[in-house]
């Protein structure tokens, strides 16, 4: 296979045009020669395929050949609404997400949350989040990013969260709850918990905008793993 990058700017076939840094580097690190063969995407779907014409020892310039209209996307459209788990988990997080074919990703910010990010570090942070996403798309072929979310409160996104009578919203509940079935299908949010889990305050609310409570099974699961269960019942194979 040959390697991915993302290449956030238009493409057209024929077209000669020098790798952005990030991609550069990675060029680099994998010791491309001229004439490799490369894959490019630009989140706007397909791919399109390519070829090294030149490795400077900062830029690599390439030819973009033919586009294919591929599509690698879940027919799911799945958000996850995340109470952000802390150190480094959170990266993980994203990084399967994407691999699994998340659409969006919210940073919530929960009572009980040990992450709690503000201003620059919060702005960083989501950044070094969209980087993961880009990687971790580079690598499972996706033709599409995820968005990643700036931070919010639980409360703020909650109250700002609109009225859409065809998105199916849950919530993952250590409550009694249903048992998550994997039918579902269209376009759906899923809420779930920092560590200790949502408080029944926030978890009430989120009944009230809509949020069906649901369970994954008997066993508890951690608030990196939750997430992933439910959004790979709904989006693998699909």
């Amino acid at each position: 296979m040959a390697p991915r990058f993302f290449v956030e700017h238009a493409l057209r076939e024929g077209e000669t045009l020098v790798l952005p840094p990030g991609p550069s580097r990675h060029a680099q690190v994998l010791r491309l020669q001229s004439a490799a063969s490369i894959t490019l995407f630009n989140g706007e779907g397909g791919e399109w395929h390519a070829s090294v014409t030149r490795m400077g020892r900062s830029e690599v310039e390439i030819n973009v050949g033919t586009h294919d209209p591929v599509d690698r996307e879940s027919a799911c459209a799945v958000s996850l609404a995340l109470g952000m788990p802390a150190n480094e988990r959170m990266d993980s997080l994203i990084e399967k997400a994407t691999e699994l074919g998340v659409a969006r990703i919210q940073p919530l910010v929960c009572e009980r949350s040990v992450l709690r990010l503000a201003g620059e570090r919060a702005r960083k942070k989501v950044e070094h989040w969209r980087a993961v996403a880009v990687a971790a798309s580079e690598q499972s072929g996706r033709t599409r990013l995820p968005q990643i979310a700036d931070i919010a409160s639980f409360s703020d996104w909650l109250s700002a969260l609109p009225c859409d009578n065809a998105t199916h919203r849950f919530v993952l509940s250590l409550r009694s709850a249903k048992r998550l079935t994997v039918g579902e299908s269209g376009m759906l949010w899923f809420l779930s918990g920092p560590e200790g889990g949502l408080t029944d305050a926030e978890e009430s609310a989120a009944q009230v905008a809509g949020f069906l409570p649901v369970s994954l099974g008997p066993r508890v699961l951690r608030a990196d793993t939750a997430p992933l269960a439910a959004l790979a019942a709904v989006c693998i194979g699909r």
